[in-house]
């Protein structure tokens, strides 16, 4: 990953000569997106010094992607951002990330423009998205002025909405995993939280299929029609 990183900065040059977000990839929007079979998404985890998105900071991102149904290998990254200013001595015992990894970490600035540029406008998915997305959405505006919306999917909503049977014990990553008997290496590690992620929406996306839903829009539709569903049971 470090090569990758290296080779991608020494083809753009600096990253002051390059702050026109003009040329980064747009979000893609629904009703252009090829059908399900076809269709890149990316997935994403990130690591925080905190829970609060007003006050805490993106420490380390995961990034997974699924294309055409599968997982390509070569197609993900780890990434721990240079942010040696941080006080991480709260959350330390929960990522594993030290000061020393903040200090020889990515320079943020890149590590968001590579991240951008990797994402290539595709839609998002996350084990509940909507903490992922404030904290992203938060860094790239504070750090790059970027404030595209992108398209993002919440893997704690797609699960239910599309698998009849739930796991014991809750709706949290672990328990999914252990349902679906995926073996997680390392859990609160982005990479591997994001892998575990990206399986768990491959066995969604291919019952989405198995029940005639070849477009985003149509998995989106059930996982809206599931949450009201719910809410009328919690009346």
């Amino acid at each position: 990953m470090f090569e990758q990183i290296k080779e991608w900065i020494s083809r753009r040059g600096s990253v002051e000569a390059h702050h026109d977000l003009a040329h980064l990839p747009m979000p893609k929007r629904l009703g252009v997106l090829p059908e399900l079979s076809q269709l890149r998404m990316v997935v994403l985890d990130l690591e925080m010094t905190g829970l609060n998105p007003s006050k805490d900071h993106v420490i380390a991102i995961g990034a997974v992607a699924i294309d055409c149904l599968q997982i390509p290998l070569r197609d993900q990254f780890d990434l721990i951002l240079r942010r040696p200013e941080l006080d991480i001595s709260e959350t330390v015992l929960i990522h594993g990330i030290g000061p020393e990894a903040l200090v020889r970490g990515h320079e943020t600035e890149d590590a968001l423009l590579y991240l951008l540029e990797w994402m290539n406008g595709d839609p998002i998915l996350a084990f509940h998205s909507d903490f992922d997305q404030k904290f992203l959405e938060k860094t790239l505006k504070q750090t790059l002025g970027y404030k595209e919306p992108h398209i993002w999917l919440d893997v704690a909503d797609l699960m239910p909405a599309l698998l009849n049977d739930a796991p014991k014990g809750g709706g949290r990553l672990d328990n999914w995993a252990e349902h679906c008997a995926l073996e997680v290496s390392e859990r609160h590690h982005a990479a591997a939280d994001a892998l575990a992620t990206a399986e768990l929406s491959l066995i969604a996306l291919n019952r989405a299929l198995k029940n005639d839903l070849t477009i985003l829009e149509q998995v989106m539709e059930r996982m809206r029609y599931h949450r009201r569903l719910k809410a009328l049971h919690r009346q």
